[in-house]
This record gives structure tokens, C-alpha cells and sequence, in this order.
């Protein structure tokens, strides 16, 4: 999937747009992306480490090429930091730093209803399983312990009926 999320302005635009667009490509937590530190990031093997809260399944996960791109930009941008996605101290961006980031984002970006983070982590399950992702994989992707939390995507899958009267 390509990268949908605009460019912004302002001094963290980039810092912004990565942060998204990680948020929802690794269905990361406000807490995963806050914590996120550049030594789970693996250029050379083109990988990244997530440490899932909540009791979730640590997984590594394949980084895509616009990723890649994005967060060696950032660590150019901002150096002086272990963490990916750092605030002006240096340290991790608050939680509610990263909330109010992605509400933002939907404001300019004119959708019809408020957004929060963790809706990104909603899309995610629901944009694979519309892509005919088996659920198995689903899970191990999404870091679900227990299947019947994946289940979720698979229910309301807007594709789920299509196709069955078919001549």
C-alpha cells in the first residue's frame, strides 16, 4: 500500500506523516510509537521490532521502501535521540502529543468525523482482511494472542458476501 498521508507544514511535518503512517502500517499503539527507539529499527535488514503492550505478541515486522525512506530522513532530522519519534527534550513524544497528532491529521485531511490513533490500528486489520489475508496471519501481524480479537476484522469485512450468487 502506498503512502496516503499528505505532507503537512510546519517544523515536525515529516516527524508527523512517519509517525502515521507507522501507527498504521504496524498497528502500533499511542504507547508502542511513543516508546519506539531506533534500535528496533533495522536498515540493513529492512525490519522493524515491535514490542506490543497489553500482553500482545512481539513480532518483526518487514519495513517497506517509502518507510525506509521516511525514517532515515528523520533520523538525519533528529539525531540526538534513542527514540524514533522524539519531542524537543530530546525524550519520547508524549501520549497525548502523538493522540493529538493524529487528530489533527483528520482535521486537515476534512473527514467527516473525529479520529483518533487508535482507529489506525482499526484500519489495519480491516484493509488486510479486505485483501483476503487469512486470519492466522492477520493475528501473528496484529500481535493478538487470542484469535477472537482478530475475528473483529474478519466479521465486518466489507467483503465478506461478495460473491456468493455469482452465476
Amino acid at each position: 500500500m502506498r503512502s496516503t498521508v499528505k505532507k503537512g507544514k510546519g517544523r515536525h511535518a515529516h516527524r508527523d506523516s512517519t509517525l502515521i503512517l507507522l501507527i498504521y502500517r504496524h498497528r502500533l499503539r499511542v504507547a508502542e510509537a511513543s516508546a519506539l527507539q531506533w534500535t528496533q529499527i533495522d536498515f540493513n535488514g529492512g525490519t522493524i521490532y515491535v514490542k506490543r503492550v497489553k500482553k500482545g505478541t512481539p513480532s518483526v515486522q518487514p519495513l517497506y521502501g517509502d518507510e525506509i525512506r521516511s525514517l532515515r530522513k528523520l533520523q538525519r532530522d533528529y539525531p540526538a535521540s534513542p527514540y524514533v519519534f522524539q519531542s524537543s527534550r530530546f525524550g519520547p513524544l508524549a501520549h497525548d502529543t502523538v493522540g493529538g497528532i493524529v487528530e489533527r491529521a483528520g482535521e486537515l485531511a476534512a473527514l467527516p468525523m473525529p479520529v483518533h490513533a487508535h482507529m489506525l490500528r482499526h484500519g489495519t486489520g480491516y484493509y488486510l482482511d479486505n485483501r483476503g489475508t487469512n486470519a492466522q496471519t492477520i493475528q501473528s501481524y496484529l500481535g493478538h494472542n487470542n484469535i477472537q480479537h482478530t475475528v473483529r476484522y474478519t466479521e465486518l469485512a466489507s467483503t465478506k458476501f461478495q460473491g456468493l450468487w455469482d452465476s
